[in-house]
């Protein structure tokens, strides 16, 4: 996404008022004044400043830098480890989005050693402050990648290709992107469940969105608010790791905006609750007026953690796979000039997006089979890597101007006290998300053609938008911020002037972004070469499916419509630009022209999913299974974005984090099994119930509680890692097995319960195998408890 507010000086702006001669020769262009030195400062814009007023200014400058440290501080993250081991536990290839929230899971345990792996480094001063988010495209925490050239779509671009932005930092692309937070749909992920996805439908979601959540800014008792109502405890959740908050501040345009869609018949409510549809004030991912990326939500509190090593401006090169029992060892990756070959006992987790996570499968022997041969890659697995591409697009248009705002245009003083509130109280519009806050869904005509739930009668009644509308604004001829909007997306100076530059030298100007929630067109990443630090073909075959390019002309007659209510048309004396798109022909408005235009201006949202699929075994298109396995590879998975089989409705921040704090959860489950089966060579032994032992464990459990923990840490039992034992499934060996601590039962029915953790509910994986999460090891009395206790009086009894 992109914002086109007026942005305040950046940090180097605000450091050159103070260096040693007193020079700043770029601060016009920001709305400052250039200062010059000497006994009085003296302003280009205006009449000298005395020396008095110089000095405050100074003081002014000196408090705003020691404030943009603190806010900068990157002492709250990991630091880069000095000291990598030979083996981890669990080595996690990607700190972004996914990656973050799975080392801070992990790391929970204490005896597991879990490395991650970061490309890039901290996040920067811009990335922290919400409206510059779009300022760190193009810098060293972005990927910089490209599309090829496109047949369909971005034809208004420099070659015809669309940038396409990615995190290259902890955090990854929640450090760059515009901190919204939307879950999409419902009916989103019971299209996954449908697809054969058991476990991933919305009932199964929703506990995982929740448990990350610290919902700010709002009362969850107070269902009805005057203008937003929903915020129930059904959908959201406080006290998470993940701070989300609504901006403290809203522009004029905002209110109207809200008032041109009820005035149009929709509602405005939680777009993350009951109902999607209708328009939304919606929660950024933003702490006391910061940027909070999942570097800082789920990284910061794991820090000192001693079983977690990061180690940042690491490039993985390679999974480390055996061609012959296809057996995941480790990873290989370069830092500093140095090959590091490092070993993982027990998986590699790769969460290293929809570009890279596909990149690195391949470049390992995992994938199509002519593509690697094409490569001269030896293949350990053919799959279906890279395909499945799906992205939003979205339009910038059409253009609104509005001649009853102010027409002089940025005001130098309220830039500089916008910057003061902010880096002095961490408030004010820099702390906000501007008019980019309103959402708005809507259904087209075209939301009815196979994409909604079997048991929807009538669309009318559908809750299933397939357009998002977000929005921007530009002060009366900005050339800056419009200049920086066209170089981000990478439009041509030709469609720059008639998309923005003439325009907005007429008035302020405002530009409704509708995006697609469910592109049909689909594309596919492919390697370059078997070089690693080859950037990857990235083809996504932009609108090649005609239905995208309709539903998109819907979206935009919408949006002309809304500029025609009274609440715009009169309060702002809104009007729809006229100026034309060069070579798009038909009557400007024509159904044939903005078909046109949508093709030119169209542009990625940079929401890339869907290339290393999820699927069940019966697809032969997918990539992982539903617990995120990689097909025919032992001790991989890939957990990401790019594991979505079909693209969700609406920005995929939150939906990344559900899927890596959900998988994170059953990864621990699944390798602390002995919480809840054990067998061993004696197994025919804990069948025989008429050996009585259930009974008398009743009696026995309160001394458990006492002597559990000093079991598990001193003689760090992993009774599962013994010669000659396997799993036993609770229902063949202990169907009727009980135990109660603090009136709740522990273990029923093979199911797991444990009453202080902050599971909505049990949770079952396939084959009959049940479990909970517990979020500490300390949360529950367990059958392993149980085992480390009595497993040596029960051997002896037998062996008697």
């Amino acid at each position: 996404m992109i914002t086109g507010r007026s942005h305040p000086p950046t940090l180097s702006q605000i450091s050159a008022l103070v260096t040693s001669d007193g020079v700043n020769d770029g601060m016009e262009d920001s709305g400052f004044c250039s200062l010059s030195a000497g006994s009085q400062w003296t302003s280009s814009c205006g009449a000298g400043v005395s020396s008095v007023s110089a000095a405050l200014f100074t003081n002014l400058i000196a408090a705003l830098l020691d404030s943009h440290k603190r806010i900068s501080d990157t002492s709250i993250y990991p630091k880069d480890t000095d000291i990598i081991l030979d083996q981890y536990d669990f080595i996690v290839v990607g700190a972004g989005s996914a990656g973050s929230v799975l080392a801070n899971r992990l790391t929970e345990v204490p005896e597991w050693k879990v490395l991650l792996l970061e490309a890039g480094g901290d996040p920067t001063l811009e990335s922290e402050i919400p409206p510059l988010f779009h300022h760190t495209q193009g810098t060293e925490i972005d990927w910089k990648y490209k599309t090829v050239p496109q047949e369909h779509g971005c034809l208004g671009m420099v070659n015809k290709s669309c940038i396409w932005p990615r995190g290259k930092v902890l955090g990854g692309s929640s450090a760059l992107n515009s901190l919204l937070y939307v879950r999409g749909n419902r009916y989103d992920y019971d299209h996954w469940e449908d697809m054969g996805n058991t476990g991933w439908g919305f009932k199964d979601v929703l506990p995982y969105f929740k448990k990350s959540e610290d919902l700010r800014s709002v009362d969850l008792e107070d269902l009805h608010k005057e203008t937003l109502s929903g915020y129930s405890k059904r959908f959201h959740n406080k006290g998470g790791y993940l701070t989300l908050e609504q901006s403290p501040t809203k522009p004029p345009i905002v209110d109207g905006l809200i008032a041109a869609a009820k005035e149009m018949g929709f509602k405005v409510g939680d777009s993350n609750g009951e109902s999607q549809r209708g328009f939304t004030l919606q929660h950024g991912t933003v702490r006391d007026g910061r940027r909070c990326s999942t570097g800082k939500a789920f990284l910061s509190p794991a820090k000192d953690r001693e079983n977690l090593h990061v180690v940042k401006y690491a490039h993985v090169t390679k999974v480390l796979i055996d061609p012959d029992t296809k057996l995941t060892h480790g990873v290989e990756f370069l830092k500093n000039g140095k090959i590091h070959l490092i070993h993982a006992s027990k998986e590699v987790v790769l969460s290293a997006g929809s570009v890279n996570s596909p990149q690195l499968l391949i470049l390992s022997g995992i994938g199509p089979a002519e593509h690697l041969k094409e490569l001269g890659i030896p293949l350990v697995q053919e799959l279906n890597v890279g395909e499945n591409l799906q992205d939003h697009l979205q339009f910038l248009g059409p253009v609104i101007l509005f001649n009853k705002t102010n027409p002089q245009g940025l005001d130098p003083k309220k830039l500089l006290d916008d910057t003061y509130q902010y880096f002095m109280h961490g408030t004010g519009p820099l702390a906000s998300l501007d008019i980019l806050q309103l959402q708005g869904f809507i259904s087209t005509k075209f939301a009815d053609k196979g994409d909604y739930p079997k048991d929807a009668e009538n669309i009318n009644d559908l809750d299933y938008p397939d357009i998002q509308f977000q929005h921007i604004r530009f002060a009366f001829n900005d050339t800056e911020s419009t200049k920086r909007v066209a170089s981000v997306s990478g439009y041509t100076d030709e469609i720059y002037q008639a998309l923005l530059g003439i325009p907005n030298s007429k008035a302020e100007i405002y530009v409704p972004l509708p995006f697609l929630q469910r592109p049909k067109s689909k594309g596919v990443i492919k390697l370059r070469s078997k070089d690693p630090f080859d950037q990857p073909i990235i083809d996504p075959k932009y609108l090649s499916h005609p239905q995208d390019v309709e539903t998109f002309v819907e979206g935009v007659k919408f949006a002309a419509d809304l500029a025609r209510t009274k609440a715009l048309a009169e309060g702002f004396e809104a009007e729809v630009s006229t100026t034309r798109i060069p070579g798009c022909p038909g009557e400007h408005g024509s159904n044939e022209y903005w078909a046109c235009v949508v093709r030119k201006v169209a542009t990625t949202t940079y929401h890339p999913v869907g290339t290393c699929k999820m699927g069940p075994a019966s697809d032969s298109t997918a990539v992982v299974d539903p617990r995120l396995k990689v097909y025919g590879i032992k001790g991989l998975r890939v957990v990401d974005g790019s594991i979505i089989p079909k693209i969700i409705s609406g920005n995929i921040n939150a939906p990344i984090i559900m899927i890596e704090r959900m998988k994170a959860s059953k990864s621990k489950d699944h390798f602390e099994k002995m919480h809840m089966e054990f067998v061993g060579k004696d197994i025919e032994f804990f069948k025989r119930k008429e050996i009585g032992f259930y009974r008398p464990m009743l009696f026995y459990h309160r001394a458990l509680v006492a002597v559990r923990n000093i079991f598990l840490k001193f003689l760090s039992v992993r009774l599962t890692n013994r010669p000659g034992y396997t799993y036993l499934n609770l229902s063949e060996s202990a169907p009727s097995f009980a135990m109660r601590v603090s009136g709740e039962p522990l273990v029923k029915n093979n199911t797991l319960s444990t009453p202080d953790r902050d599971s909505n509910s049990d949770l079952t994986l396939p084959g009959n195998q049940t479990y909970c999460e517990s979020d500490t090891l300390d949360h529950s009395i367990t059958e392993a408890d149980f085992m480390v206790v009595f497993l040596p009086i029960l051997v002896g009894i037998k062996s008697t």
